[in-house]
């Protein structure tokens, strides 16, 4: 295929596009540059003939209009929106733009694009919208979410992201846009923006500062490696059932508190200091609103599709600690763009 991904190099989008040029499928990558996005994510592929980069917002109707003509995709993968729910809690209407604005044009440019494809490629192209498992809201000590979780969105972020979702599903009933959904739980992975909670503790502790952990650290994530996420969804795109959703998790629940004691352990390892690095632990302030649980039940796509989880968490997280080891030069370059680690969500509820 020939596959249209939205906010290609950031995180999660850099590693499917990796994965997808590896697996002999042709990538258009289409993203505006914003602060966490990179380049170098996606520099092993930059050269390779079914690769192509476009530099545009999603909410620039005509921009996007042009490079569905110019490229002609089989297929729309859906990543790009902003995802920090700290930011969110700072600056709630940039995502209500990007997440909500955003992919209702991208909607309308893949419907009238869709509608004018003659047969089979009009039968055959997707529009695959990846979406994260926090619009559920919040579980208790028990439970999973399963694709029929009731939304309960919490954050300015979450709420954004599920009204992306809505609007995906009622472009599919309205005007028979032929969509699927996927809704994930936390990823980690090489290559992710130094903000979030795995890559923070990372370079932190390698620059000999405190590991900030939000309120007791008692909080529940289900942790996905990037690289099987990236897998996920490129069989959804190939083999999923149009209009469906499946939730994609990576069957490794943990406090946040354990995580960053397995991170400060591998840390001790590769790169010890003259204290151990779980004694730079702080104990801050939580963000408002912060969710306590997120679990998903991730048997359908197993089930019907023959995907689970690959990395457990043990591996992925020495592999991670090792990869920011050993290409700090990537995080410097950041630094020099003028990000810090500095502890964003500072809103009081």
């Amino acid at each position: 295929m020939k596959i249209l991904i939205t906010g290609g190099a950031g995180f999660i989008g850099s590693a499917v596009i990796r994965r997808a040029i590896h697996d002999g499928h042709e990538v258009v990558n289409l993203d505006a540059l914003t602060y966490s996005a990179n380049l170098e994510n996606v520099a092993s592929v930059e050269g390779h003939p079914g690769y192509a980069f476009e530099q545009a917002d999603i909410c620039d109707r005509a921009r996007l209009e042009a490079i569905f003509a110019g490229h002609r995709p089989d297929a729309v993968m859906h990543l790009a929106a902003e995802s920090h729910v700290d930011r969110s809690v700072e600056g709630p209407i940039d995502f209500v733009q990007t997440n909500v604005m955003g992919t209702a044009v991208l909607l309308e440019v893949a419907r009238a694009y869709w509608a004018k494809l003659e047969e089979p490629a009009k039968s055959a192209f997707r529009f695959h919208h990846v979406s994260t498992d926090e619009v559920f809201g919040a579980l208790g000590e028990d439970g999973e979410f399963t694709e029929e979780t009731p939304y309960d969105p919490t954050s300015p972020y979450s709420a954004s992201k599920a009204a992306a979702d809505h609007l995906v599903r009622a472009w599919g009933r309205t005007y028979g846009l032929p969509v699927v959904i996927t809704n994930c739980s936390n990823n980690y992975g090489p290559y992710q923006f130094p903000e979030k909670l795995i890559p923070t503790v990372i370079t932190r502790a390698l620059e000999g500062k405190s590991i900030p952990v939000y309120g007791d650290g008692r909080q529940v994530r289900d942790w996905l490696h990037v690289d099987d996420h990236a897998d996920a969804l490129l069989t959804v795109l190939k083999t999923g059932r149009l209009h469906e959703t499946y939730a994609i998790g990576g069957d490794a629940d943990h406090r946040n508190i354990e995580v960053v004691r397995m991170i400060c352990a591998e840390l001790d390892k590769v790169a010890p200091g003259n204290t151990a690095h779980a004694e730079k632990i702080e104990f801050v302030t939580d963000r408002p609103a912060h969710d306590f649980r997120y679990a998903i039940d991730a048997s359908k796509v197993e089930r019907e599709l023959g995907w689970r989880p690959k990395v457990t968490l043990d591996q992925g997280l020495a592999e991670t600690v090792r990869w920011y080891v050993e290409n700090y030069d990537w995080v410097e370059r950041i630094r020099e763009r003028g990000f810090h680690s500095e502890r964003l969500g500072l809103v009081k509820a």
